[in-house]
């Protein structure tokens, strides 16, 4: 028998672990409200996971042995950095579009929006089956909780890891595990139903108000955006403070604000299992340059929240290029 290489070894560590690569990002986002640093943690996931991988004895499945790296290295993480919130969790909303805008806020560190694909779901049906653990108001909520509570509840209610296998995750007692439970789920409660509660229409439904909300958008046709809005609808858009309550105010806002006929172009995709846009806005020499990303929250038939992700850094996560020419 030949010689055990190391390009053999490497060979069985990628065989064992790379299938669970899209999970652990969506567990490092759950924790670290940034698509950009759960990239960072999960490679370090696997550098620190390789490094040690010959001396993994198997008392755990490997699935368990990454995701006690992943956390670990998450929480360390979250030492140094602080909560990623949205403006809704900063500050009481306006419901009259003439308030003045504040200035945007670069030095906040705000929650990110993720695709979809980077989780390695495609296929809608999986999406809706899946969602709950990405949820932007699952991913916000969760900026509430201290650092262990968060991993203890995605771990728990996320993953459905046991309360033994939790408490060997974390180098800690079931006793412990199931505190932080209960408080964690105890501040979720106080925080608001969960969306993932509120009716969704079917996918037919949702992809024909993603196409009516960008054609009147880009049209800036304001009475078809009103028929598309609750009445009750909210929109934030990071890095900008100020937010806003009210289909009049919402509409008020981006009336005299945001929309002129030809100045956007957008693009269809999916995040946090939910539809979304990729935004660009027109230079004035043909080209369209990135903005941003859009997540819409709906109920029913309707838009129930925009969220507006102002930053162009985020559309390469999204696979799409920071500049198109029309």
């Amino acid at each position: 028998m030949p010689p055990y290489t190391k390009d053999a070894e490497q060979a069985e560590f990628a065989a064992r672990t790379e299938s669970f690569r899209p999970e652990l990002l969506a567990h490092c986002y759950r924790i670290l409200g940034s698509i950009h640093d759960a990239e960072d943690l999960v490679q370090e996931t696997y550098l620190r996971a390789w490094r040690a991988f010959d001396r993994f004895e198997g008392r755990s499945s490997v699935r368990q042995w990454l995701y006690k790296i992943a956390t670990r290295a998450c929480l360390t993480a979250l030492e140094t950095r602080s909560q990623r919130p949205l403006p809704s969790g900063l500050g009481a909303p306006s419901d009259d579009h003439r308030v003045s805008v504040a200035v945007r806020e670069p030095s906040v560190e705000w929650l990110q929006p993720a695709p979809d694909l980077l989780f390695g779901v495609d296929d809608p049906a999986a999406i809706v089956a899946g969602r709950t653990g990405v949820r932007l108001a699952f991913i916000t909520a969760l900026q509430l909780l201290p650092a262990r509570q968060r991993a203890v509840l995605t771990l728990r209610d996320v993953l459905a890891f046991r309360t033994a296998e939790v408490a060997e995750i974390l180098d800690t007692t079931t006793a412990a595990v199931d505190s932080a439970l209960r408080r964690a789920r105890a501040r979720l409660a106080e925080a608001g139903p969960a969306e993932e509660e509120l009716a969704e229409p079917d996918e037919e439904v949702r992809r024909t108000l993603l196409d009516r909300y960008v054609d009147a958008f880009t049209r800036a046709d304001l009475d078809a955006l009103v028929e598309l809005l609750r009445a009750d609808v909210e929109m934030e858009m990071p890095p900008t403070p100020t937010w806003f309550t009210g289909r009049q105010a919402v509409v008020g806002f981006l009336a005299h604000r945001v929309l002129r006929t030809d100045r956007w172009h957008m693009v269809p995709t999916r995040a946090n299992g939910q539809p979304a846009l990729v935004a660009y806005q027109h230079t004035g020499d043909g080209r369209y340059e990135a903005y941003g990303i859009q997540v819409l929250t709906l109920i029913g038939a309707r838009i129930s929240r925009i969220t507006a992700f102002n930053d162009p850094h985020l559309v390469p996560t999204f696979g799409l290029a920071p500049a198109l020419t029309t």
